[in-house]
């Protein structure tokens, strides 16, 4: 067969490719390879994409799962014919459009359904539209009318009627509709203290060994792990104003453990997350209608809020007395609680706590 030549094929010689020489093999190898590699590299990248994609979703299934696997639900919320309308200045109580307020228990239960006694009464209060939230503590030998049962104790509220009583019992004191109530106990605080690795809590009186569980608390910062924060948020017989002193504990704690709990060292460690999420559900008890589909929406709306926009006061009193029932007692200030009511009714506590703050 005759030998076929560039014309033969419908080309000019001009047209005719240069002779394969032993570089140009070489040159068109090397193409070859950085083509397949530029392929490997674009599809392990993808592979590295997706398994970042899978990883952040399942995670974030991950922790729904606990949160629902481990929060229960009570019925802690009184009946609605037993919510106030009115207000004690006779104003009307508003019932949307100023802020949410919830209700956080502290107890001494062992689980999550023991019920225990109050020894932490927490007013969360979320404005309507959230730079900061106030947290009011009411401390538990504040002496206040409770429904059916005379004056007494607020944490006697508690000890008569659970949680229903307790709602009553501050919403007709303040004026104001609660939207939520939350339970947790001690054994809650220790284990979330030791998911982030520990708290770092200012004192401003120290106690010695003879204090709660024998724990040291030094005057100034203190770095305390589970066991020590219980004996510094439950010391009170050591505390110059004993319950008060005790309160103001209890917010410095709760301040540090929301810092560390929002700070990057451990925002950005899934584990830690993953750690502080389930001791911080595993014995949390919420309200009949406090699901984990309401909490999500909650976090989204408070997704920029960092430990530092949450404001701390304690409701006010005027001092310290003796009653021949309930014993030693907090008196109400009276007018500095109207005061109070209504700020939270018209969702203006950041001005009352310009003026009457009382860290």
């Amino acid at each position: 067969m005759p030998e076929r030549t560039i014309e033969d094929l419908g080309f000019t010689s001009e047209d005719a490719p240069e002779p394969r020489t032993r570089r140009s093999r070489r040159d068109d190898r090397g193409r070859g390879r950085r083509r397949s590699w530029l392929r490997r590299t674009l599809v392990a990248l993808l592979v590295i994409v997706l398994l970042v994609v899978a990883a952040v979703v399942g995670f974030g299934v991950f922790l729904g799962a606990t949160v629902d696997k481990n929060v229960t639900q009570g019925q802690f919320l009184p009946s609605p014919q037993d919510n106030p309308v009115t207000a004690p200045d006779g104003s009307a109580i508003p019932t949307s459009g100023v802020g949410t307020n919830f209700l956080v228990i502290g107890t001494d239960g062992r689980s999550a359904s023991d019920r225990g006694r109050s020894d932490v009464i927490v007013l969360v209060h979320i404005p309507e539209n959230p730079s900061t939230i106030q947290m009011i503590h009411f401390p538990r030998d504040l002496y206040v009318s409770i429904p059916g049962h005379g004056k007494n104790k607020i944490n006697a509220a508690y000890a008569f009627g659970g949680e229903p009583l307790l709602v009553r019992t501050l919403q007709n004191m303040l004026g104001i509709r609660i939207d939520h109530v939350a339970r947790t106990n001690f054994t809650g605080f220790k284990a979330m203290t030791d998911a982030v690795g520990g708290v770092r809590v200012y004192a401003e009186e120290g106690n010695d060994a003879g204090g709660n569980g024998g724990v040291v608390i030094k005057k100034g910062w203190n770095e305390l792990n589970g066991e020590q924060a219980l004996g510094f948020v439950r010391e009170r017989h050591e505390l110059s104003q004993g319950d008060i002193s005790r309160g103001r504990r209890q917010l410095a704690f709760i301040k540090a453990l929301l810092l560390k709990a929002t700070s990057s060292e451990t925002i950005t460690n899934p584990l830690a997350v993953a750690r502080f999420t389930d001791a911080a559900t595993k014995n949390l008890v919420v309200d009949e209608n406090l699901g984990v589909s309401e909490m999500k929406d909650y976090v989204l709306q408070l997704r920029g809020i960092r430990g530092n926009d949450v404001v701390f006061a304690t409701a006010p009193y005027t001092g310290f007395a003796m009653d021949p029932v309930a014993g030693s007692i907090d008196v109400v200030d009276q007018k500095k609680m109207a005061l109070l009511g209504k700020a939270l009714r018209t969702d203006s506590m950041d001005t009352y706590l310009d003026v009457y703050q009382t860290p």
